[in-house]
Parts: C-alpha cells; structure tokens; sequence
C-alpha cells in the first residue's frame, strides 16, 4: 500500500479506558485499543480509511486465531470495510499485565 500526504504515526495502544482500567478479553481489549486508536487519528482529522498499517502484539496468538470470527464483526462495526497491510506478532507480555493486545498504526492523510 502506498500514498502521499501527510503520515501520521500512533505508538502502541493498549485498551486502556480513560481510568487506565482494561476490558476483560481479546475482543473487548481490541475493540477499545481500535477505538484509541480513531481517537487519536480524529485530532489529525483521520478517520480509519487512512490507515495504511497496523502491527498487532498479543500475547496468546492461539486465542488470536480461535477469536477470528468475532475480530473479524468487531472489526468490520468499527472500522467498516478497510483493511490496511497488517502482522500479527505473538510477545510474552505487554506494558501492562493484563493487556492480551497493542496496537500500532500508520495513516496517511491525502
């Protein structure tokens, strides 16, 4: 994928709420790190059809794969029909305990 226009780079996000409290789960942990994530990109007026890239840490890849169909409508519900290059990465641990996933994101702004 490529583009011009202004690239903006979010660092990691893991599902904290404003509280620093996570949602229990792959999913809910997911959907509240996509959530940061449009959050940020909003203040660069981004929405989710710039993004171009993500990397996804989690720290069990086999409930990754087992919560694939619930990813998948979550997904879709946040962030419709766009689907930038990903990777998923399997890590031991992330900044925070009880974090299962971290996001990073790059968008480019036309």
């Amino acid at each position: 994928m490529s583009g011009t226009g202004t690239i903006v780079v979010v660092s990691g996000q893991i599902g904290w709420d404003r509280e620093g409290v996570l949602p229990d789960g792959l999913v809910a942990q997911t959907r509240r790190v996509l959530d940061n994530i449009l959050a940020v990109l909003a203040e660069a007026d981004a929405g989710p059809e710039h993004i171009v890239r993500l990397t996804w840490y989690v720290t069990n890849i086999l409930d990754y794969r087992a919560s694939a169909k619930e990813l998948g409508a979550m997904w879709r519900e946040v962030m419709g029909r766009n689907f930038p290059a990903m990777a998923v990465i399997g890590v031991a641990c992330l900044v925070d305990e009880k974090a299962c996933v971290e996001i990073e994101t790059t968008a480019i702004i036309p």
